[in-house]
């Protein structure tokens, strides 16, 4: 049977709101963060979320109906990843549209960045330039798995685990910009705090991967 003009209107936006259904869980969105950083399994994404295994798969299902994550198998391990670039710079474009209009979302911002000192003052195309030309360090605070799936030109792996151990691998004459997964990731905000106690001149970068990327800026692989 034909359908109707307005059915037609109808099924294109359900179609569409599946996305918005598929996204409506803070916890899907955390896990779309995580996958920004390269394709983890599913016990990895569990831990990172902060939630059961069972939980993560029932998540992902979701997310995968949606085509906004797929996954592949490797033996016994799931392995999951976003279907493309599209995806993450979905969440970033929705991340910074509730950013824009949530007074509520801007005041928990506001305590990860209660020490104003530390949020870096230079823009991107700065760092990029500084960074090429070695006059500051840019370190990628997240795990190596990460830093290998996509990192910043000129960045150097620095996992947060180690930082207090590598300390003397940091030049002290030089700015440290520490970066993670963006926003809303703690991990750059504790290494700015210890390289500032330990002496260090260290700032942090909001940016992860996902926001640089949506930029328009490079971004590098090891493969």
């Amino acid at each position: 049977m034909d359908m109707s003009g307005r059915q037609v209107k109808d099924v294109l936006y359900a179609q569409v709101a599946r996305i918005g259904k598929a996204m409506c869980s803070p916890k899907r969105l955390e896990l779309i963060e995580i996958l920004c950083q390269g394709e983890k399994p599913v016990e990895r994404l569990a831990i990172e979320a902060n939630i059961s295994v069972k939980l993560a798969s029932a998540h992902l299902k979701e997310l995968r109906q949606a085509h906004l994550v797929e996954a592949r198998r490797e033996g016994k391990n799931v392995y999951y990843s976003l279907t493309g670039e599209a995806v993450a710079d979905f969440w970033v474009a929705l991340r910074s549209l509730a950013e824009d209009r949530l007074l509520e979302l801007r005041a928990a911002l506001a305590k990860l960045s209660e020490h104003v000192h530390e949020l870096t003052p230079m823009s991107r195309d700065e760092i990029l330039d500084l960074a090429k030309r070695g006059d500051v360090v840019v370190l990628d605070v997240r795990p190596e798995t990460e830093y290998a799936a996509g990192h910043l030109p000129y960045a150097q792996s620095m996992p947060l685990t180690e930082v207090q151990k590598r300390l003397a691998e940091l030049p002290r004459d030089k700015p440290v910009v520490a970066y993670c997964r963006g926003p809303f990731c703690l991990m750059a905000k504790e290494a700015v705090e210890l390289l500032n106690k330990e002496g260090f001149q260290a700032i942090r970068l909001e940016d992860g991967v996902a926001e640089w990327r949506a930029h328009g800026l490079p971004i590098v692989s090891a493969s």
